[in-house]
């Protein structure tokens, strides 16, 4: 029946369901947030913030719900089986599209804590999302350029004491730190552009990772790889509102964090050298996981379409 649809109309039709369900949940999430925010105990702001992140994963629930409706997607995924709600993790995944977050939100929902990510600290000010993601605690980041910091050297380090004091919220309560390490999304013009030692993927950035794990090692249980595939191609979020993402494959690999992820990054030469090391490696892993998913999608393709001809 929506094949019927044509599909700038069911974009439309589409968008219009996310932002009403965005708006609805995000004016509970705000006045939940006053009440948090006027009375100063921990124990209330504690309850306060089950209650938020339990409206953020209704919010999540309703946008799946609108992407299976309007979407005629088939899901391959594995990796899921052995998660739980309970633990804390950090989820590690490459990048090639707005709907990245819209595939990880709907395979993790109810599986692991709701995700959150850095969000730089301009972003606060954009209209309903940045306030929910304040009422939420997304940790807000500041970062300075090496130009600022060389006309202003005092603040050297400022940045990452910011971020620290950030993760410093997600002790009480499990929550999954989600980082695109790639730190932008693929195409082939930042691919070249890199000179990326992989065929699929543009190099990751160590600095981030590491300071988290520096930071929350104590509560990370484990990091989640998590390795996003469309067969047919990454898909724009407007042609995902219209219909034209058809199949999306998901391999999640989990890795525990053993003491020597936890070291210094900024101040050990040696730790930053290996964790480096070790962050490449597991880039090439997922590089070539990648290209043995492609190929095998191809191979199955292929066999459809001549299954197709001789039964014509």
């Amino acid at each position: 029946m929506l094949d019927l649809i044509p599909g700038p109309i069911r974009g439309i039709v589409s968008l219009v369901g996310y932002t009403l369900n965005t708006l609805f949940w995000c004016a509970l999430l705000f006045c939940v947030a006053v009440l948090k925010a006027i009375v100063p105990h921990k124990g209330w702001r504690r309850q306060c913030n089950r209650i938020l992140n339990l409206i953020a994963s209704r919010w999540i629930a309703t946008n799946n719900l609108n992407l299976q409706v309007m979407n005629h997607i088939h899901w391959d995924v594995r990796g899921l089986e052995a998660l739980r709600a309970g633990n804390w993790y950090l989820v590690l995944s490459n990048h090639q599209s707005w709907v990245d977050i819209l595939v990880l939100q709907r395979i993790f929902h109810r599986r692991i804590p709701f995700l959150k990510f850095f969000i730089k600290q301009e972003l606060i000010w954009m209209p309903v999302l940045g306030l929910a993601w304040w009422a939420l605690d997304f940790p807000f980041v500041k970062r300075y350029s090496r130009a600022v910091l060389e006309r202003k050297p005092h603040l050297k380090g400022k940045d990452l004491e910011i971020t620290r004091k950030a993760c410093r919220k997600f002790r009480d309560i499990p929550v999954s730190i989600m980082n695109f390490a790639e730190g932008t999304r693929f195409t082939r013009a930042k691919h070249r552009r890199q000179q990326s030692p992989y065929a699929h993927l543009l190099r990751p950035r160590s600095g981030g990772i590491a300071f988290v794990l520096n930071a929350m090692g104590e509560q990370m249980t484990s990091i989640l790889d998590v390795t996003i595939v469309y067969p047919q191609g990454a898909v724009s979020f407007w042609d995902m509102l219209c219909g034209r993402l058809r199949d999306v494959i998901v391999r999640v690999r989990e890795i525990p964090v053993t003491e020597k992820l936890k070291g210094d990054y900024f101040n050990d030469d040696a730790y930053r050298s290996w964790f480096q090391e070790w962050l490449n490696q597991l880039w090439h892993e997922k590089d070539a996981r990648i290209a043995a998913i492609k190929a095998k999608a191809r191979t199955t393709d292929r066999q459809a379409s001549d299954a197709f001809q001789q039964a014509a």
